[in-house]
Formats: C-alpha cells, sequence, structure tokens
C-alpha cells in the first residue's frame, strides 16, 4: 500500500478526550480541536462539566462534531456513563485521550511527609482514572474492530522525583501492560510525555522567571517551553492509521529536554 497524507485523517472515528474542558488553554483543549480538525467526533470529558461544553461549542462552531460531557475519571459508574454518552452520540469509541490529571492540584511534599490522602488522590486521578477509562470504552473499540489509546506522562517521571513523577511513572507501566494485553484486539496503548508546556495550568505551577525555566534553557537541545498545540501532532499519528504499528511507547515532546535511545 503506497502512503498518503490522507493515512493521517480521523474522518468517521470518535475520540474521548478526558481533562478537556479545565482551565483556558490547556492541552486537553489543544487535543479536542485537533482531533476534530482531523475529522474526528469528539466527546469533550471533564470534571468541569461547563468547561467541557465550551469546548465542545467551539468545535461544533467551527463545523465539528462534538459532544461535551462532565465526568470524574476516578468513579468507574461515571467513566460508563461516558462510554455510554459517547456511544449514543456517534455510534461507538475508537479513540481513548487519557489527559485528565492532577498536576497543580497535587502534593508537592517530600516523600517522607505527603499525606497518605494525597498520595492516594494523585493515584485514583493519574492512574486509576486512565485505567477505568479504558476499561470503560475498551468494549465499543472491540465492537469497532480495534481502537487507539494515549495515555498522558510527563516528562517529570523520568526520573520520578515527586507524587506527580511517581503518578505518571505508574501510568508508562499501565501503557505497556495495555499493549501487551490488548493488542490481539488491534488496539494500541501509547504514551505522551510533555515536557515544560505553556498552557495555562503549566504556567501556574512553573511561572516565566520560575529558577525551572532557566535551568530548561541550560538543559533542552532546542527550546524548554512548548505550546499545547505542538503535542497534538504525535496524538495524531499514534491515533491514526499511519501509526498503526505503534504500541507499548512512550514520545517525548520536550525540546530534547529527556533524551531516551
Amino acid at each position: 500500500m503506497t502512503f498518503t497524507l490522507d493515512q493521517f485523517r480521523l474522518n468517521g472515528k470518535v475520540a474521548v478526550v478526558t481533562g478537556a474542558g479545565g482551565r483556558g488553554n490547556s492541552i486537553g483543549r489543544a487535543y479536542a480541536l485537533g482531533f476534530a480538525n482531523a475529522g474526528a467526533s469528539v466527546v469533550v470529558a471533564d470534571l468541569n462539566k461547563d468547561g467541557a461544553q465550551t469546548v465542545a461549542d467551539e468545535i461544533v462552531a467551527a463545523g465539528g462534531k462534538a459532544l461535551g460531557i462532565g465526568v470524574d475519571v476516578s468513579d468507574e459508574a461515571q467513566t460508563i456513563a461516558m462510554a455510554a454518552a459517547a456511544k449514543e452520540a456517534f455510534g461507538g469509541i475508537d479513540i481513548l485521550i487519557n489527559n485528565a490529571a492532577l498536576m497543580v492540584d497535587v502534593s508537592y511534599d517530600s516523600i517522607d511527609t505527603v499525606s497518605l490522602e494525597a498520595w492516594n488522590k494523585a493515584f485514583a486521578v493519574n492512574l486509576t482514572g486512565a485505567l477505568l477509562c479504558a476499561r470503560a470504552v475498551a468494549p465499543s473499540m472491540r465492537e469497532r474492530g480495534g481502537g487507539r489509546i494515549v495515555n498522558q506522562t510527563s516528562g517529570g517521571a523520568f526520573p520520578a522525583t515527586s507524587l506527580y513523577g511517581i503518578s505518571k511513572l505508574a501510568l508508562v507501566g499501565l501503557t505497556t501492560s495495555l499493549a501487551k494485553q490488548w493488542g490481539r484486539d488491534n488496539i494500541t496503548c501509547n504514551a505522551i510525555a510533555p515536557g515544560n508546556v505553556k498552557s495555562d495550568a503549566g504556567k501556574m505551577l512553573v511561572p516565566d522567571d520560575s529558577p525551572f525555566i532557566q535551568l530548561l534553557q541550560m538543559t533542552c537541545a532546542t527550546r524548554p517551553r512548548g505550546e499545547p498545540e505542538e503535542l497534538v501532532g504525535a496524538a495524531i499519528l499514534l491515533c491514526s492509521q499511519a501509526g498503526a504499528w505503534i504500541t507499548g511507547q512512550v514520545i517525548h515532546i520536550d525540546g530534547g529536554w529527556i533524551m531516551r535511545p
């Protein structure tokens, strides 16, 4: 088969993007808009239902198809309801972007002092939430002959030096497990590890004048910070026919901050 750019198109596909209606200029919003532009019908899911609807309305206003719904990804019943709503609206699910996560709101206390409550909350959203969403959409993917899952990990997991990083490194383990166990169902599972992104949440956690930005400036091969939209191309590759043979991988998008052979 001769390669064509049409293999990157997502026409007729249904994508669920979690964490897509949160803080203003967000990675989740960029994914949702990008997938809509590539031809997919998009389920915009977020704990903030009004925010999810705002992004869905933005897609519809531009001529796309979208549904905004509220979901707590750490609640199994709500993730099952999310999958059911997607199937009712668009007939099924082909793509899941597990983007919902706690980052700004996670505890950055040292490991010997972080509370178990904070620990459990971080894992409930950043790891268990991804598992619950994957389990919720898998039956529909199998019915449709396969699917694509992309988990949002982080450059902060390599190495993990905080609760946030630990939860994101654990998500890499879930990624490889799903890739191995669900591969025969034609369901691929990969992860994207962003560097420091100039989203509203990213700038809240790491302001422009942060010493960490100066460190990244010296460490990164190119730019220390990227825009949310710069993650979308890799996600579309992983979820399109062009990336059908890629699974169990972590793609670092960070200006050359983390380099792994």
